[in-house]
């Protein structure tokens, strides 16, 4: 029998370093402790070593096969283990989101899982291309929303240098129309001190009637003689 791990940074690490000594029943009680052990999500490491290897094709072959499915299986290969019921389901889903394996709401109602996040599980090559295939859609549409956004830049951009222009443009002829105003007000006024008596002083030519003083006085001098 295996001895029991030591806890370490990697959970997974102690695993592996034991798997290399094992074999057969001391293995296969290896596995089984490996896929209960808290904090163990990841198994492909394990599932690589020589020894676990070596159990695909033996009497132990359920064992493989069992480790293979927890590391690489999907939802569809889990349900042939055969769950009872659908509370057996729901438990699993709440065990995972309180241990962080998940992260998301359960819609009991419409009997679904939204899941917002989820940690990285083993990776087998055959999906490597699929990955690199959704890693580049992923970039296409990303690259798509940073060229609107720069043509968005761009326009505003150019709307606020025509509003620049046209504010420029009224300030300019704001200040011609004031110099404009300026010069007229100062010319008129440059008149006004050049001819400060012409309305005061009377036309040539115009006699002002003899005034009715100097009538009788003219009157008086008669009537002496």
């Amino acid at each position: 029998m295996a001895g029991e791990p030591k806890p370490t940074s990697n959970p997974l690490e102690q695993f592996i370093l034991l798997s290399k000594a094992a074999k057969g029943p001391a293995l296969t009680a290896l596995i089984i402790q490996v896929l209960e052990a808290p904090g163990v999500y990841v198994f492909g490491e394990l599932l690589e070593t020589p020894n676990v290897q070596e159990l695909a094709n033996g009497s132990y072959a359920a064992y493989f096969q069992l480790l293979n499915l927890f590391a690489y299986g999907t939802y569809p290969d889990y349900l042939d283990l055969d769950m009872k019921n659908l509370r057996e389901l729901e438990d699993l889903i709440i065990e995972a989101i309180y241990t962080d394996i998940i992260q998301g709401k359960l819609d009991q109602r419409n009997q679904l899982l939204e899941v917002d996040f989820c940690i990285g599980r083993d990776l087998q090559k055959q999906d490597i291309n699929d990955i690199v295939k959704t890693l580049q859609e992923w970039c296409d549409c990303c690259q798509v929303v940073l060229l609107g956004i720069e043509q968005q830049v761009l326009r505003v951009n150019q709307y606020k240098e025509s509003n620049i222009k046209t504010q420029q443009q009224m300030e300019t002829e704001v200040a011609n129309i004031k110099k404009t105003l300026k010069a007229t007000a100062s010319s008129s006024s440059q008149d006004a001190d050049q001819h400060p008596m012409d309305r005061d002083t009377p036309q040539l030519g115009e006699q002002r009637p003899p005034t009715k003083k100097l009538s009788k006085v003219k009157g008086l001098a008669s009537s002496r003689h």
